[in-house]
């Protein structure tokens, strides 16, 4: 994503060198620092601790998840669309090709299973089950 921000450098030089050549490039740049810098800090987080797995904004306890299967490219791809139940939390970002579906074994939860996108899914199946004690 930051690679493909750096078009904007170019594209904002483009147009402020017409309107005032010594402020092309700081104002190019200082635009791609600020895009940048939301794309860090707005981007939504996936964290296990203190017996919680937090995905974007919602959290649930690990003792209240079942069965965590990995989710590959194409299983994913299944579990997002035609397999989907509208029920299901899914926190997927789209430039993030695989992931854990993790089944909610509280009766309770309205969700029958959350979709959590990560690059590491086996690190986050294993930070999962060593907070439940599995």
């Amino acid at each position: 994503m930051f690679v493909t921000l750096l078009l904007l450098v170019p594209a904002v030089m483009l147009v402020m060198t017409p309107l005032n050549p010594s402020l092309a490039v700081p104002v190019a740049v200082i635009l791609y620092a600020g895009f940048a810098a939301s794309l860090l800090f707005l981007a939504p987080t996936v964290t296990v601790s203190d017996g919680v797995l937090t995905a974007g904004q919602a959290s649930i306890p690990v003792a209240q998840l079942g069965e965590i299967e990995l989710l590959d490219a194409d299983a994913l791809r299944e579990a997002i669309g035609p397999g989907a139940d509208a029920r299901a939390y899914l926190m997927v970002r789209g430039y993030i090709h695989s992931g854990i579906r993790a089944a909610v074994a509280d009766p309770a939860d309205p969700a029958p299973y959350w979709i959590v996108t990560t690059r590491k899914p086996r690190t986050l199946r294993a930070a999962i089950e060593a907070q439940r004690g599995v």
